[in-house]
């Protein structure tokens, strides 16, 4: 894929998961403002509710004894009576219509006492409808008789209902709050309309008169400007008198986050696992980059390094044809053993590719027996010994441990040696000097392999038991090798419970050190 174009998707997918990420958000925190509108509407109405609930109370209660002794006084001190008279004709017979309405008003006097005022009387008024219809035939000069009257009274309940609203809002206006309106109805008023409307809140409320507590508040009431609700109750605009409820919905904030709380945690959940899904999808596609570019170089290292040796079997075979050549045993000699080096060259890396194929399927068998492991590291060394004296090297030991035996693949773990020495080797950019120690660690053995090499840094040191994985110098062929050796060795080990690891600082070295397990 073209650089350009793979990162233009990346930018595409992550520019498409922001703005995923970004409507889910802005869903939640919208979602949020208007469950918390809603709540809080919805208290208000609570709050304005029983306000109106408790005037409405306090007036019905009055009322109701107001009515009682209205109709229980018999004598009015005045009565007033006005009437209103007019007729009509009929067009189709000669009938004629009188009607008469009239407004018979009787005042009384009555006790304030009912009341609990300062007041010693209060007068109100009884305010009667009679209504009247006659019917008379043949006119209005006494010829005809009177066919039909008919008489209604009615009394004016609700004008009189409302005129006694009016004077009771002034009369009451003179009670002391705490004789009006007690704390356990407020509080019973406040959980039923509560209930009604499916809110569930602690509340602690007061009535206030001017900004002044009154003695009417609940227990816990504290003032807070932030979190108080507040609603005018016993509202006397003549008198300019009136008091408010003051209300605290503690958990109000919590009935809002909970009305949401499921839709915004499936949604949660489900932009986790885009993100998760996108995260891993990410992850994958460098992945797949990455081994595309290391499977390249590992193509064109393999390339190189079975390019050369054939191209030098190719010319010992040349060299070996020429007859003059057939005469000299040295110098045939010399280009045998040439073939036969290139020759287990190649052999080695084939042999190392089809491990790490089998280690991967699992089709590597791996017999164990006891071993010691002082042994296979000086067969390790006879492996690379030549190699090491041709460049003036050496490798020295230290055997510190007193026992060594193991449990262990014979042929496998040493060819993990080989390998670790191999990679001592070729990084070693002046003659190799490798030193290697052993100690005996409780029930395990310790082996350290350290070099004087190029050593290496933190981030390469995470990475080269990566298959594959080769450090860069720069040049791709600088070092030969393909990146398995140290991956062969890692699989390995694992499979004998064992640990490797590498100290190493840039310019001064590597020390790779292996722990395996002792058998008695």
């Amino acid at each position: 894929m073209n650089k350009r174009l793979f990162i233009l998707l990346i930018a595409l997918m992550s520019l498409s998961l922001l703005g995923i990420i970004f409507v889910q958000g802005y869903w939640i925190s919208n979602s949020y403002r208007d469950k918390e509108d809603q709540i809080n509407f919805n208290f208000h109405q609570v709050l304005n509710e029983v306000a109106k609930e408790v005037q409405t109370r306090e007036i019905e209660d009055y009322y109701r004894i107001y009515s009682g002794l209205a109709d229980s006084v018999k004598t009015p001190e005045s009565i007033n009576f006005s009437e209103l008279v007019y007729t009509t004709r009929s067009d189709k017979s000669n009938e004629f219509y009188i009607f008469s309405d009239g407004i018979l008003e009787e005042d009384y006097k009555l006790s304030s006492s009912f009341l609990d005022t300062e007041i010693d009387s209060i007068l109100f008024k009884r305010i009667i409808n009679k209504k009247s219809k006659t019917k008379v035939i043949n006119g209005l000069d006494g010829s005809g008789p009177v066919k039909e009257t008919i008489e209604s009274f009615s009394q004016l309940k609700d004008y009189q209902r409302s005129s006694f609203e009016n004077a009771f809002k002034n009369i009451s206006s003179r009670t002391p709050i705490h004789k009006r309106v007690s704390v356990e109805e407020i509080e019973e008023l406040l959980q039923k309309s509560m209930q009604e409307r499916g809110l569930k809140s602690n509340v602690e409320f007061a009535v206030y008169s001017n900004g002044l507590s009154t003695r009417v508040h609940s227990r816990n009431f504290e003032f807070d400007a932030s979190k108080i609700l507040s609603t005018p109750i016993f509202v006397n605009e003549e008198m300019k008198i009136g008091y408010d409820l003051l209300v605290i919905f503690s958990e109000k904030k919590k009935t809002v986050l909970k009305s949401i709380m499921g839709m915004a945690v499936l949604s949660l959940i489900f932009t986790s696992v885009i993100v998760l899904a996108y995260a891993s999808a990410i992850s994958q596609i460098f992945k797949q980059r990455q081994i595309s570019q290391i499977k390249s170089d590992f193509i064109n290292n393999m390339t190189h390094e079975f390019k050369t040796p054939i191209a030098t079997i190719n010319l010992a075979l040349d060299a070996l044809k020429n007859p003059k050549a057939k005469a000299d045993e040295a110098f045939v000699e010399r280009y045998l053993k040439m073939i036969r080096d290139e020759n287990r060259r190649m052999h080695a890396q084939v042999e190392n590719v089809l491990r790490i194929s089998k280690l991967e399927k699992n089709q590597l068998d791996l017999p164990k027996s006891r071993v010691k492991l002082h042994d296979l590291i000086e067969t390790a060394i006879s492996h690379v010994s030549l190699i090491v004296e041709d460049r003036n090297g050496y490798i020295k030991t230290h055997f510190g441990a007193l026992k060594s035996s193991v449990l262990a693949s014979e042929s496998h773990l040493t060819n993990v040696i080989v390998n670790i020495l191999d990679n001592a080797i070729k990084y070693s950019e002046d003659e190799p000097k490798i030193d290697i120690y052993t100690e005996n660690v409780k029930n395990s053995i310790v082996m350290k392999v350290r070099d004087q090499g190029i050593g290496m840094t933190k981030s390469v040191q995470k990475k080269i038991f990566e298959k594959f994985y080769r450090e860069s110098t720069g040049d791709i062929h600088n070092v030969k090798g393909h990146g398995l050796g140290l991956a062969y060795a890692k699989r390995i080990l694992d499979d004998h419970e064992a640990e490797i690891y590498v100290e190493s600082e840039k310019g001064k070295g590597s020390t790779f050190i292996i722990k395996l397990h002792l058998i008695s």
